[in-house]
């Protein structure tokens, strides 16, 4: 009994170094294309934030679309997002209500010739008081 658990045990070796090499290069370009993407959706998340926060802004609905995008540009401006453009904001008046539509996108380069592009759509509604 002994002798035949000795050779299974024997014949177990574990990965290979060509199995190790393709692993780590695996789980290290997934950490390299969160390193180079997550910033982008970082940044979707503070200008969403950002939006979302002028909802109950008061004077908001008195005010024209472009002290809205200045307001906008203000909030922006504090959270540190620089590279976003505000021609990208779309600003609606419906009488008392105030309609953002927001659409645009962010180009990464991965390597070479290879970018990544992240399309970011979003709307609000909203009212000042």
């Amino acid at each position: 009994m002994k002798n035949s658990n000795l050779s299974a045990m024997g014949r177990q070796r574990g990965a290979s170094a060509l199995v190790v090499l393709i692993v780590v290069l695996f789980f290290g370009s997934l950490l390299s294309l969160l390193i180079k993407l997550g910033p982008a959706y970082m940044d979707d998340l503070t200008i969403q934030e950002a939006l979302e926060g002028l909802d109950g802004t008061e004077g908001l609905s008195q005010m024209g679309p472009a002290q809205v995008r200045t307001l906008i540009n203000k909030r922006l401006s504090v959270n540190n997002i620089r590279g976003f453009n505000t021609r990208d904001i779309e600003i609606e008046k419906d009488g008392d209500r105030v309609v953002i539509n927001l659409d645009y996108e962010v180009r990464n380069h991965i390597f070479r010739n290879v970018d990544a592009v992240i399309h970011f759509q979003h709307n609000y509604e909203m009212k000042g008081t």
